[in-house]
């Protein structure tokens, strides 16, 4: 690990700092007769150590009744300008003591809140998680699984919303943006409890997790959940432990390696050498040039095709069946400028391809309906959307005919939160859910309207959604 990410306060608004801004804080507790400081103690644990330190402040805060995906926006508007103040004078305290050391800002589910000059004043350095300044993005999920081609860079107007995601990857567009990929080590819990050792993922599902994430250009970041004694429990560190051997394992040391510039980075071998995976990484001070490539191995002074692929930007991890070889290359079939290629490393790791735990795109009948001429419905989804993450909304008539959605709004625990859906050119809706789904029946509502033009004077209608 190189960076720790401490969070330092969630939505339920308990702050584990010294601070001025609200009495529900550790200043309020035994720990060290409430002089005690988590934050504090974790900074000067990191500066010891050369770790990097990041910092997340949940936007919201169910003191205030800013909710749980609505980035610090408050149910009643009338406590909106109270609780900005709250909410940037914590983000002073925090960044006025550590901003120097502070590596990364988690803005989790966007931000409405004014925090961009508090930021540029103590922490210009660091980059920002989501929020309408960002400099990184969310993945789009929370099982760490990046998209197949992952590309670093997105439009300018994507950029400027704050919750952009992975699906908003352009290799052509304006803005670098690169992506983090978040996940639990517990499946689809953050937070310690006495039961959810259950879910504890195992080493073959964490290498998954690798492949997909870090071997497609992203950053992982892992979950750790302190128990209520404060320690992280003793079979999760030594899951960790083994993660970390694992990738050293693997990794630690390349059988030979290359760097260049052009179509072509190859790698002569003196005698026949196995390998079965290809590291390659480009150099993103140039950008991301590369937009199709393949590997090949020579062997008795023939080229064979041992794997292909699209993007690469920092990282890119190939894995394919062993093979006894005297030459390996790299050949960029389509790029956008000549690419330029600062690390090609060899392996021979010894392992079967990666196993697949995690299946995506299940599509979910999520309801029915019948509409009238206007094409207007609202429909409660908060059954079927369990986990935050990246949805597709579609809506077909019975005779399984689709409807293209016109508009559509999120409605989370009663209050409308903008700009977390998006028509798709095929007419569905993609809906951002931030944040880890909370309470039951009405908490998740889309409402819209759908092109029925074409369709009876009365229509019954289907809901399906997909989780991408």
């Amino acid at each position: 690990a190189k960076m720790i990410i401490f969070v330092a306060k969630h939505v339920g608004g308990f702050c584990m700092w010294q601070t001025e801004s609200t009495e529900y804080s550790i200043k309020n507790t035994p720990y060290k007769n409430g002089k005690g400081d988590i934050l504090d103690e974790l900074a000067k644990a990191c500066f010891n150590r050369g770790m990097r330190l990041g910092v997340y402040i949940y936007p919201g805060d169910d003191t205030w009744g800013a909710y749980l995906g609505g980035g610090g926006k408050t149910k009643d508007p009338a406590k909106q300008e109270g609780y900005n103040k709250v909410l940037r004078m914590q983000w002073e305290e925090v960044l006025s003591r550590y901003g120097n050391q502070i590596h990364e800002i988690w803005y989790d589910g966007g931000l409405v809140v004014p925090l961009e000059d508090i930021v540029k004043k103590y922490a210009p350095n660091a980059i920002v998680f989501q929020g309408p300044f960002a400099s990184i993005r969310w993945l789009g999920n929370e099982q760490g699984i990046a998209p197949y081609p992952a590309w670093n860079s997105l439009k300018l107007a994507d950029a400027k919303t704050g919750v952009a995601t992975a699906e908003h990857g352009d290799p052509d567009g304006e803005i670098w943006m690169p992506l983090e990929a978040d996940v639990p080590l517990k499946d689809h819990n953050w937070f310690w409890s006495p039961t959810n050792h259950k879910n504890l993922r195992n080493l073959d599902q964490l290498m998954e997790i690798y492949y997909k994430s870090v071997g497609r250009g992203t950053l992982l970041l892992l979950n750790a959940a302190p128990d209520t004694a404060g320690l992280i429990p003793e079979e999760d560190m030594k899951l960790y432990k083994q993660f970390g051997d694992e990738i050293n394992r693997r990794f630690g040391k390349c059988i030979a390696s290359a760097s260049g510039k052009g179509e072509t980075v190859d790698l002569k071998f003196e005698n026949g050498t196995l390998i079965d995976h290809v590291v390659i990484q480009e150099d993103i001070v140039f950008g991301e040039r590369v937009r199709e490539y393949v590997i090949e191995g020579m062997r008795e002074g023939k080229w064979f095709e041992l794997a292909k692929g699209i993007s690469i930007g920092y990282k890119r991890i190939e894995q394919f069946n062993p093979a006894e070889l005297e030459a390996v290359r790299v050949r960029f079939t389509k790029f956008s400028y000549p690419p330029i290629i600062k690390n090609m490393s060899v392996y021979y790791v010894g392992e079967s391809p990666v196993a697949e735990f995690q299946k995506m795109n299940n599509e979910t009948l999520a309801g029915e309906t019948v509409l009238d001429k206007s094409g207007k419905f609202e429909t409660d989804l908060s059954g079927f959307i369990k986990t935050a993450g990246q949805y597709e909304l579609a809506v077909r008539t019975e005779e399984n005919r689709s409807l293209k959605i016109l508009s559509a709004s999120l409605i989370l625990q009663g209050v409308e939160t903008p700009g977390f859906t998006q028509i798709q050119e095929n007419g569905n809706c993609n809906i951002n859910i931030t944040a880890h789904p909370s309470g039951g029946k009405g908490t998740i509502i889309i409402t819209g309207r759908v092109d029925s033009q074409n369709t009876p004077s009365v229509t019954n209608v289907k809901f399906y959604l997909v989780k991408k």
